[in-house]
């Protein structure tokens, strides 16, 4: 089992590849319990409203990117 430093930067090269914030992509994992193919298809739904409040919730940024995309906080 990974220790959650391990998931913290595996889940930080995973938004990296996909050109998506970290937040985002902490959130889909938090969604995903996890399990990297759930987490990919929650991550090219590009849109998931649950995520989406998640990963705002842990930063006070007002714009994050979802492949490469911008989602502003006011349309969450």
């Amino acid at each position: 089992m990974a220790t959650q430093q391990s998931k913290e930067h595996h889940v930080g090269e995973w938004a990296t590849l996909r050109q998506t914030s970290t937040e985002i992509a902490e959130a889909i994992f938090e969604v995903a319990e996890y399990d990297e193919k759930k987490a990919e298809a929650i991550w090219e739904q590009q849109g998931n409203d649950e995520v989406l409040f998640r990963a705002f919730d842990k930063t006070k940024e007002d714009v994050l990117t979802w492949d490469g995309k911008t989602v502003e906080r006011k349309n969450v």
